[in-house]
């Protein structure tokens, strides 16, 4: 028996199946976005550079910003997002300064190299809105609809964290 089949036993088994089924889109959701990003590196000819350093990239955008912002916004994880700053460093994507309050919190922007690759991570999720919605796929109104229920589901997993502690 799966965890989804016995987790779906009594009342409100409808509802719980729904938000397993949600929650399982999700995970599928990112990860396909991240295959969607790699395809589109891999057309252009970009090989150094991953997915997520890449959305890392187009996240961080035009500001200047420490890790530990990156991940109090909730986009990465520690290790994770610390890795490939460095890593972005290292490869010529991103500047980075000690900063002059706090010397042990370095702050990051990106370097011309690092905007290209955030335009074109930018170009791709253009054409992916215009296809979405000039296809009849998703009006605005619907993609409104579905950012607002995320947001929704957001808080209050936040409000779960926050009452555990």
């Amino acid at each position: 028996m799966s965890i989804h089949s016995s987790l779906n036993q009594g009342p409100g088994q409808g509802f719980m199946s729904s938000y397993l089924d949600a929650l399982s889109l999700v995970e599928r959701l990112h990860r396909l976005l991240l295959d969607v990003i790699k395809d589109e590196f891999e057309r252009v000819g970009i090989i150094d550079v991953n997915a997520v350093q890449a959305l890392l990239l187009f996240n961080i955008g035009e500001n200047e910003v420490t890790a530990g912002e990156l991940k109090s916004r909730g986009y990465y994880q520690g290790s994770n997002v610390s890795y490939n700053l460095k890593k972005l460093v290292e490869m010529g994507y991103m500047h980075h300064q000690r900063c002059e309050i706090d010397r042990r919190s370095v702050r990051v922007r990106l370097t011309q190299r690092g905007r290209e690759i955030k335009d074109i991570v930018g170009e791709l999720f253009a054409r992916h809105a215009d296809g979405l919605q000039n296809k009849a796929v998703l009006s605005v109104d619907k993609i409104d609809e579905i950012t607002t229920s995320l947001r929704r589901v957001e808080r209050y997993w936040t409000d779960q964290i926050r009452y555990i502690y």
